[in-house]
């Protein structure tokens, strides 16, 4: 017997339960219809891939090297699929597209409404994760395109830059700051309180590492995980925050205020895996964010 498709499922289900019961719901088979599978398996092989002896059922030496061929397998196997049922000239097809919390506001909006404008018929799937998440994501091809912070990427993920996102202090109409322009000084921030977004976001990380080289303790009111309830409640009261500049080109009421010395600018890239097949529909986005990052962020794509 040869090993089929189902039994590389069934195997791969197995391992990332740990147990038999839970991949058969997944699988919606029987239990005793899996074991008998993974023992054709196990035979066909002349090895055991499973070592049940356990509390949790665990791939054997032989069981996690047959794996890493069965996931690779798999994903060579859905990059055929999508490849035959890509479109070329974007009558229809199908985006995965992942983007750090931080864009929410002002990037992911533009860029996927003008994609949307230009090719009506592909689906876009759009996620919110982290970084390591994007990256991990691409190499399992369980994503097309990411768009994060560059710097040092895992291995196989390729990364294009596409504009500089620069930092800055930002409050609402009611703040004592509101349509300054002398920059504040980073000693100032120590009188007025600060809403800043949570520690999960790269932004908060910068934005620590800011105050801590400039030895300055600002008192922090409310911490946030969402950019959109950080912008709102800097909106209706006054404390100030710290977010990318663009952010106030879609949000009138919040002003940018220039802070001295200035926060440092990141740079912003397009991630995709480095190996395997590429979709018309990619290819486009990806062309379309290269030509969006020469423009103003926040800015409609014309």
């Amino acid at each position: 017997m040869q090993p089929e498709l189902r039994h590389l499922r069934y195997l791969l289900a197995v391992a990332e339960h740990a147990n038999f019961t839970r991949a058969a719901e997944e699988l919606h088979i029987s239990q005793p219809t899996l074991s008998q599978q993974i023992k054709q398996l196990e035979k066909a092989l002349g090895a055991q891939l499973l070592d049940r002896t356990g509390r949790t059922v665990r791939l054997t030496d032989a069981g996690e090297a047959y794996a890493r061929y069965a996931r690779r397998a798999l994903r060579d196997l859905a990059a055929g699929e999508r490849a035959v049922l890509d479109v070329h000239d974007l009558s229809r097809g199908h985006l995965r597209l992942a983007v750090t919390p931080t864009f929410t506001t002002y990037l992911t909006g533009p860029l996927v409404a003008g994609f949307h404008t230009r090719h009506p018929g592909i689906t876009v799937d759009v996620r919110e994760l982290p970084q390591e998440r994007i990256e991990a994501d691409l190499l399992a091809d369980r994503l097309d395109l990411g768009i994060a912070f560059h710097g040092e990427h895992l291995p196989g993920v390729e990364a294009t830059e596409l504009f500089t996102e620069a930092l800055g202090l930002v409050v609402g109409p009611d703040h004592p700051f509101a349509g300054r322009t002398e920059p504040v000084r980073a000693g100032e921030l120590n009188d007025h309180q600060l809403a800043l977004l949570s520690r999960d976001f790269a932004t908060r990380l910068h934005i620590d590492t800011y105050v801590s080289e400039h030895r300055v303790r600002p008192a922090i009111a409310v911490e946030a995980n969402s950019m959109t309830a950080l912008t709102e409640i800097v909106r209706r009261t006054a404390l100030a925050t710290v977010l990318p500049e663009a952010v106030t080109l879609d949000h009138p009421w919040l002003s940018p205020v220039p802070l001295s010395p200035a926060l440092p600018s990141r740079s912003v890239a397009l991630l995709r895996r480095a190996a395997g097949y590429r979709s018309a529909a990619a290819g486009a986005f990806a062309e379309l964010a290269a030509r969006w990052g020469e423009e103003v962020p926040g800015q409609p794509i014309g």
